[in-house]
């Protein structure tokens, strides 16, 4: 997903997150300032819905304008730069089987 925060801010001549904020206290939210920053300078991890509505209200506009879907060929490129495993390399004879227990007791003794 592509957040858009700055975009749909900008189309709406709000040019930082202060002014941002002040918008944002016109409908009651009151989020705060490092918040504010953190959800103009990047793509924020997670969004409450309430909080969602309450951004798209002082902006008028929809959660589509906000948020736009990417193709999935981005996101499978980026699956392939994913680091191995330690000892992977090369390994390509499928899974590790057990090996099976050696004749004789099954119970190794005690220590004298």
């Amino acid at each position: 997903m592509k957040w858009n925060l700055r975009m749909v801010a900008a189309q709406r001549d709000l040019w930082r997150p202060t002014e941002l904020l002040e918008a944002f206290k016109t409908v009651g939210f009151t989020p705060s300032l490092s918040k504010v920053a953190a959800m103009w300078s990047g793509t924020p991890v997670t969004v409450r819905l309430d909080d969602l509505d309450k951004i798209c209200a002082v902006l008028n506009c929809t959660v589509g304008d906000l948020l736009q879907a990417e193709p999935l060929e981005a996101a499978a490129g980026e699956s392939e730069a994913l680091p191995k495993a330690v000892g992977a390399e090369g390994s390509d004879r499928g899974p590790v089987r057990p090996t099976p227990r050696r004749q004789g007791s099954r119970r190794s003794l005690p220590p004298n």
